[in-house]
């Protein structure tokens, strides 16, 4: 009676499991969850608008003075003369226009200056690319983990709900004491707790998952698929350093802030030389006794002179940037040699562990858990030997999935510190 209650309620358990799984939708693939990512992030999307903004201020970098207008009059009467009042008879009309020419192209070095701190922006974007799309693999995998675990406490579940039906025809047969067959039921809770956890721990990994996605899809309508295995097939450390060399954005970003530095040294440089002011004007008078000057034109050409702000603050200033950038340069380049060579330490350590698990422990620990309950279904073990056993093997089978999430997440980790995909 206890074992048919027991098989329907973990029928029930099943059922309502299946249920949910009715109304899922269809299960998505990494390269599903990383396009949606890629479209509906709001940090990409606001990265990306930073990107634009920069680009904005390329135009402006690169637009020319603007002319001055002035517009001057005098001469106008305020008072009668000599009984008459003609107030706009005498007034003088002068309009003058001037210019600013800037020199040692310094327009042209503003956008060039300009042009490179949007690549420095397009860099810093691919990088913020790069780091969050390791977060998003991390919860994709921590989800990947999640459901192997669930799937394997209900397995063990499944199986042991089977080995206790056996025992409870044995102890009707009066092959074991009532003690032995409540302490074999006392143990089912301990499957029933791991798969309760384990549904727990799902449900969240998809929470997290989804709220990277800035998805609002149900926790029970989404869901997830992919390999959950392990590769032996890796590159050489020196081919992940080269490709790391070659591809990490915030590296490329340091090398464009020196050369960005080097073209604000020789902006600055062009800051301090003369900019002369070139002014025209048109004047009408009709106040001159001369009638051939009541209308004139002239010219002027205003020279400042630097003769004490020569601009030599700035100057000094992104000459010493240059080198500063130059060590921040350094310092990202051995960061980079450091990320490539702990990950790939990793990587390396975990896939000897998987190797012996998957070429020797899981086997052993099967065997043993099938052979010692053999044996005390049959009267040549004692009830601690089984219980012993069937701890070990649930032991084994976790430590396995653990360890090839650990795989997973030194693999992501690596790809990280490369700047591209060196296992998929």
């Amino acid at each position: 009676m206890k074992g048919l209650s027991r098989r329907l309620g973990f029928g029930l358990f099943l059922a309502a499991v299946s249920a949910r799984s009715a109304w899922a939708q269809k299960a998505m693939t990494w390269q599903e969850i990383r396009d949606k990512f890629e479209a509906a992030n709001p940090s990409l999307r606001a990265g990306q608008i930073g990107v634009d903004e920069s680009r904005a201020q390329e135009i402006t970098a690169f637009l020319r003075p603007n002319p001055n207008f002035t517009l001057a009059t005098d001469g106008t009467q305020i008072a009668p003369y000599k009984g008459v009042w003609q107030p706009f008879t005498g007034t003088q009309f002068s309009p003058n226009l001037s210019y600013l020419h800037e020199r040692q192209h310094k327009r042209e070095l503003r956008l060039e200056s300009a042009q490179k701190a949007t690549g420095i922006a397009i860099s810093g974007q691919a990088d913020l690319h790069r780091t969050l799309l390791f977060t998003l693999r991390m919860a994709f995998i921590q989800t990947l983990q999640e459901k192997a675990i669930f799937d394997l406490a209900k397995e063990n579940l499944s199986y042991y709900d089977h080995l206790l039906d056996v025992n409870s025809e044995r102890y009707k047969a009066g092959a074991i004491a009532q003690v032995d067959l409540d302490r074999l039921e006392l143990q089912r809770v301990q499957y029933e707790s791991d798969l309760q956890t384990a549904e727990v721990n799902l449900r969240t990994a998809k929470i997290q998952l989804l709220a990277l996605l800035n998805d609002r899809t149900p926790v029970g309508q989404f869901d997830i698929t992919g390999p959950y295995d392990f590769s032996t097939q890796i590159a050489s450390l020196e081919e992940v350093r080269q490709m790391a060399l070659d591809t990490r954005p915030d590296l490329k970003a340091a090398v464009e802030a020196i050369d960005k530095a080097q073209t604000d040294h020789k902006l600055a440089v062009a800051n301090g030389s003369t900019d002369p002011t070139f002014s025209a004007w048109y004047t009408y008078n009709p106040s001159f006794n001369n009638p051939f000057a009541h209308q004139t034109v002239g010219a002027n050409v205003s020279i400042p002179l630097r003769i004490f702000d020569r601009n030599q603050g700035e100057k000094k200033r992104t000459e010493l940037d240059i080198d500063r950038n130059e060590k921040l340069m350094e310092a990202t380049r051995a960061q980079v040699f450091s990320d490539v060579d702990s990950a790939y330490a990793t990587v390396n350590s975990t896939v000897i562990l998987l190797q012996l698990y998957k070429g020797r422990y899981l086997q052993q620990a099967s065997r043993i858990r099938d052979t010692i309950a053999f044996s005390y279904e049959h009267g040549a073990a004692s009830l601690l030997d089984f219980l012993n056993a069937q701890a070990d093997y649930r032991s084994v089978q976790v430590n396995y999935l653990n360890l090839v999430a650990s795989y997973l997440n030194a693999a992501s980790q690596l790809n990280l510190a490369a700047g591209r995909e060196v296992i998929p």
